[in-house]
């Protein structure tokens, strides 16, 4: 009697278990998540792994076979030369972001306002810099600063001023890598900023042309609002990825003169694979990390807060 109650039921409870796992494939979101799967394990070896065994290398000592906990940090923070770097990589990232959107966004609007046929040959001629390896464009700038057969002191030498040690200098090696970094960023500034604007609706600009609002009047009013997401966006994205920048720094000055333009992944690099110590080259890049959070959370809080205040 009872085993006939099971043989009823389970089929019954069978078809109940089919249909959920059906109704589960059958959501966009289940389909989604699937499909992204192969990206999100590929991520997770690539990324997130070493994420977690440069935190393991930063406890170990030289040799790599005794931990020391925080050891490697309490004497970088004894280092003079590690608050220069902090100092140098947060004046190079947020200077050359910053010109990077003011460029990015004055290029932008010149492009937005050619005739749509024009549109595709400047964009492509723009992307260029962007396009082009770093590591390839940076070896052309190195021969631009080259303190014998510098282009830009041939040029200068024709209005009599004297030759600028362009990397031999620490203010002026400070100068030419943020230069090189925002000649390299800036189209992508460009041509995120373009398809912002491209979405902004003509009607609101008109209607600010009506109500006798000037050119810079629609900018502050109308552009900047409606850009606002866009740009905070970009500038985090330029800000992470600036921060970690190395090729610009290690082909120009490799961190020279006397350590001057020395940034997190150039100096990371000095001393855990020149100087043979991992673990305190991985406390250094690792440093990086609460610097970059506390951009990323004040950046997407103020987001959230306006995409409240809309909603």
């Amino acid at each position: 009697m009872v085993d006939a109650t099971i043989d009823t039921r389970s089929p019954a409870k069978a078809a109940r278990k089919s249909s959920g796992l059906k109704r589960i494939f059958q959501r966009k979101s289940s389909i989604a998540f699937f499909m992204a799967l192969p990206l999100i394990l590929l991520i997770a070896i690539l990324v997130v792994y070493p994420a977690f065994y440069s935190v393991h290398l930063a406890t170990l000592n030289k040799s790599m076979k005794r931990f020391v906990g925080f050891g490697n940090f309490l004497f970088l923070f004894k280092r003079e030369t590690f608050w220069m770097v902090v100092q140098q990589s947060c004046v190079f990232a947020i200077t050359a972001v910053i010109f990077k959107a003011i460029i990015g966004f004055i290029v932008a609007h010149f492009v937005h306002n050619i005739p749509a046929k024009g549109q595709r040959k400047w964009r492509g001629m723009l992307l260029v810099p962007w396009v082009i390896p770093p590591a390839m464009s940076t070896l052309a700038w190195l021969w631009l600063f080259d303190p014998s057969y510098s282009a830009f002191n041939w040029i200068l030498a024709h209005f009599g001023i004297g030759p600028i040690p362009w990397t031999g200098d620490g203010n002026w090696a400070r100068f030419s890598v943020i230069l090189v970094n925002i000649w390299i960023g800036s189209p992508f500034f460009m041509i995120m900023y373009l398809a912002s604007l491209k979405s902004v609706p003509e009607q609101l600009y008109e209607a600010a042309a009506i109500d006798g609002a000037n050119w810079w009047q629609r900018i502050w009013y109308v552009t900047l609002p409606m850009m606002r997401n866009i740009i905070a966006i970009t500038a985090l994205f330029s800000l992470i990825v600036t921060f970690a920048n190395f090729d610009i720094v290690q082909i120009l000055t490799a961190g020279g003169p006397i350590d001057k333009t020395h940034v997190f992944a150039t100096w990371a690099f000095r001393l855990g694979i020149q100087g043979n110590d991992i673990p305190l080259g991985a406390s250094v890049s690792l440093f990086m990390v609460p610097i970059l959070a506390v951009a990323a959370i004040f950046i997407l809080r103020d987001i959230n807060r306006r995409g409240n205040e809309a909603a």
